[in-house]
């Protein structure tokens, strides 16, 4: 038998991270893993996990803490090795200190803090580019989709995806409570103008639930320059001149009360933020390494 050459010496180092036994990861093969596996960038201690799971947190005290004991518990259900990253930004109720508990008697947890309140596209940056999962997933605080939906985005991207990212617009079945009449008409609005500005195609670009490969999350995230609510557009823009495979795919959803985005004012600055997308991508902002 000939001795396996470089290449194949580094599947192998990582091969025990992933649960080829489980039914996700088992779909793809060796080939998949393979492909998903190469360029991988250790952290600063050598030490990967299989997943990463970031969820951006702001004056979220009322249900953050049942937003973590579901991922805890489909986290131990499914035996993942995993951490979960709440980020704090710049709350000031007390979601650090409900954080702080978990983290300190679960040592799955990390808390995060932004240096004040900085927007949810910061905080899901500064979640990814800590994080020290081989697959990476974002969702937000009030699991509007259920995070037992990740595992459909991680077979996705175990099919062949760099990037996998939750549709509320698919299969409109799946909305198990819909929107106020006022967000749905904003967001088919909002997605015919991505269409025309920025040529993205998708159905759905603002729903809080994505998954990334760790290449393509540390290939775009220190790109990202977005730092509030239209930063969906910029990963997805990114992702395509980057040249990632991205899988728009169905996921359960239902609308929760208390979501803090204004359709003038938010809206209005997500316009811009789009404008800027298309002006940055113009004059080559997006061309080197994010440094």
């Amino acid at each position: 038998m000939s001795a396996p050459k470089e290449g194949e010496y580094f599947i192998l180092c990582f091969l025990p991270l992933f649960d080829l036994s489980g039914p996700i990861l088992a779909s793809a093969g060796l080939a998949g893993l393979q492909s998903k596996l190469m360029g991988v960038d250790p952290t600063s201690d050598g030490q990967l996990l299989a997943y990463s799971i970031i969820i951006p947190a702001f004056n979220e005290s009322a249900r953050v803490g049942a937003t973590l004991d579901k991922v805890l518990s489909h986290v131990a259900h499914r035996g993942w090795d995993a951490e979960i990253i709440a980020v704090d930004d710049g709350s000031s109720d007390n979601t650090v200190e409900i954080i702080r508990g978990y983290a300190e008697t679960n040592p799955r947890v990390r808390l995060l803090q932004n240096p004040g309140n900085r927007g949810k596209g910061y905080s899901v940056r500064n979640g990814m580019l800590q994080a020290r999962g081989e697959l990476l997933l974002f969702s937000d605080a009030d699991l509007s989709s259920p995070i037992e939906e990740a595992d459909k985005l991680f077979a996705a991207i175990a099919g062949g995806a760099d990037i996998a990212i939750g549709s509320r617009w698919l299969r409109r079945d799946l909305q198990t409570q819909r929107q106020p009449l006022y967000r749905q008409l904003f967001g088919r609005v909002f997605n015919l103008m991505l269409r025309m500005v920025l040529g993205l195609r998708f159905k759905d670009t603002q729903c809080g639930f994505k998954a990334f490969t760790r290449r393509s999350a540390k290939t775009i995230f220190p790109l990202q320059k977005i730092e509030r609510w239209g930063f969906d557009p910029e990963l997805l823009y990114l992702a395509r001149k980057k040249g990632f495979k991205v899988a728009e795919v169905p996921v359960e959803w239902a609308h929760r009360e208390g979501t803090r985005i204004s359709p003038l004012r938010d809206g209005t600055r997500m316009f811009l933020e789009m404008l800027k997308i298309r002006w940055y991508g113009t004059t080559g902002k997006y061309d080197g390494d994010g440094k």
